[in-house]
């Protein structure tokens, strides 16, 4: 059984990617790590970024939080500015 979860980008991961948004299929044991381990695998560039903040259905979460099917995951890049 699969693990169906939405993936949001934004700013560099954005353009990383060349989407705004993914769907992406996971283990049914699937954890924040994980799919981390696969986008990066996925798309190498994103290995570069200084740090990665991960949010899920709206709360931030650490590599060790299970998915759950039809959770909404946010990658939030390093912000800068001024």
């Amino acid at each position: 059984m699969s693990n169906r979860v939405s993936v949001l980008l934004f700013g560099i991961t954005r353009e990383i990617v060349g989407s705004p948004a993914l769907t992406l299929d996971l283990p049914q044991t699937g954890q924040v790590g994980d799919l981390l381990f696969h986008l990066k695998e996925q798309y190498p560039a994103l290995n570069g970024l200084r740090s990665l903040l991960v949010a899920v259905n709206g709360e931030y979460a650490e590599t060790d939080q299970a998915l759950r099917p039809n959770d909404e995951i946010a990658l939030i890049p390093p912000v800068s500015g001024g």
